[in-house]
């Protein structure tokens, strides 16, 4: 199969250094050091898959988001949610080509400042006419970085809804905070305009993480990200089955 570099030579990576507080945390707790060691290396695997699937034919899946996109946490870069709903979208019919534009440690600006930029720079889907599906999970990083981040993440919101394509299927933050509250408004709106299409994490994420998450307790391992798999599955049939 045929390789091509992606666009504005992204390699999904935000071009930040990894968090004080991670690396501080890493070098005392080896379940920490195992999931951080999982971040460059998971991060080259999806932009070497990238390169190949921009060649490959059929109906294309592009994913916007952060470390939870990347699989971190997972037992290898392609067991977390986004192959995890892949292999179950294909038993349904909808065999997709993914390229993955999410980046560990992206901010929602991040997403909208070099993920976005990228995917209206992809070339078009090889051997079909029929639209990307748009995915996006984003937002837990402006929330646990606190001040200024915190703050800013419903305006963040409401510039990334403007940006995204129409019909792009976004996850709300269910987080109980006030920013992630008022960041989700943005995407209720753009979902009762028509314009995006909402998987509720709120009401129908995880209602456990017991037995769920990676030896960091807090990316999910390949059970936990089944579970958010899960969510997205009847959204994403909807999506690809419209007949917009």
């Amino acid at each position: 199969m045929s390789t091509a570099p992606l666009p504005l030579g992204y390699e999904n990576r935000t071009g930040r250094e990894r968090g004080v507080l991670t690396r501080a945390l890493g070098s005392v707790l080896p379940g920490v050091r195992a999931v951080n060691d999982q971040v460059e290396p998971y991060a080259t695997a999806w932009a070497e898959h990238n390169r190949r699937a921009l060649g490959a034919p059929g109906r294309r899946w592009v994913v916007l988001g952060d470390s939870m996109s990347q699989g971190v946490g997972a037992s290898a870069w392609d067991a977390g949610w986004v192959d995890q709903l892949a292999a179950l979208l294909a038993q349904r019919g909808h065999p997709l080509v993914v390229v993955n534009l999410s980046a560990t440690g992206a901010r929602t600006p991040d997403l909208v400042d070099q993920q976005l930029p990228v995917l209206r720079a992809l070339p078009p889907p090889v051997g079909t006419d029929e639209p990307d599906l748009v995915t996006v999970m984003i937002g837990s990083n402006d929330l646990f970085a606190g001040g200024a981040f915190r703050r800013g993440l419903p305006d963040a919101f409401a510039r990334m809804v403007a940006a995204l394509p129409r019909g792009a299927v976004v996850a709300t933050l269910p987080q109980p905070r006030t920013a992630a509250r008022r960041a989700n408004l943005h995407l209720e709106e753009a979902a009762g305009r028509g314009d995006l299409t909402i998987v509720d994490l709120r009401t129908d994420g995880p209602s456990s993480w017991r037995g769920r998450l990676a030896s960091d307790f807090f990316h999910p391992n390949d059970a936990g990200y089944g579970e958010m798999a899960r969510p997205f599955l009847p959204v994403a049939l909807r999506a690809l089955e419209s007949p917009e």
